[in-house]
């Protein structure tokens, strides 16, 4: 699957988009963060 055709949210935090990862396969739909750094920045 090309890069473009990935899903992709917004950061809670920063408000970035950011795309799908494949160590998030199993979690996407409870990922709301771009990065460890956003997650505790809550």
């Amino acid at each position: 699957m090309k890069k473009q055709h990935l899903p992709s949210k917004v950061c809670k935090t920063c408000g970035l988009p950011f795309t799908w990862r494949k160590k998030w396969a199993r979690c996407w739909e409870e990922v709301k963060y771009c990065s460890e750094r956003c997650r505790r920045a809550k």
